[in-house]
């Protein structure tokens, strides 16, 4: 969504946003740097960013973020061990302040997947209500017209939870 603007709309689990600074953050899952993923694994990026920074730069959406226009779901977890959740607070600190389309979504306490059912739940039924909106023309959910504040989010999962309990 940084490249074209041919998606209607997106969503992202986790994203790597920022590859310079991320190199060198620790990999909290496993206790190393990002260093080795980076130039061996997913990134196959060698050397370090300091002898190839026009590549590390080119593949960091967050120097590209002028250019979205796609509407994102963004999803971030604020204990994440693989991706740092700084990442995904820049990214979406950066839309926003571009007035970009862009709703995050965080679960508190939650690793680089989302491991509690009802989160799970949560999560599955707000990435439909919003490709149901940008898609298939339904109303905007409110969560992403009006947002729901961090410190409000927990109470806005029970109501959630309750009101799904009552339908079933």
């Amino acid at each position: 969504m940084t490249q074209t603007n041919i998606f209607k709309a997106a969503a992202a689990g986790a994203p790597l946003t920022n590859m310079i600074s991320m190199y060198s953050l620790i990999y909290w899952n496993s206790g190393g740097t990002n260093q080795a993923i980076f130039e061996a694994s997913q990134g196959r990026l060698t050397p370090g960013y300091w002898d190839n920074w026009d590549a590390f730069a080119r593949n960091s959406p967050v120097y590209h973020i002028k250019k979205v226009q796609t509407p994102l779901l963004l999803l971030h977890n604020d204990k994440d061990g693989a991706v740092d959740f700084t990442q995904g607070i820049e990214y979406y600190n950066g839309l926003r302040r571009l007035n970009k389309p862009v709703v995050m979504i965080t679960y508190r306490g939650e690793n680089h997947g989302i491991a509690k059912l009802p989160n799970r739940k949560d999560y599955a039924v707000r990435m439909m209500e919003y490709f149901d909106y940008m898609l298939k023309g339904k109303p905007a959910p409110e969560w992403w017209s009006k947002g729901v504040n961090r410190l409000d989010m927990e109470k806005h999962l029970e109501i959630r939870a309750f009101e799904e309990a009552e339908e079933n």
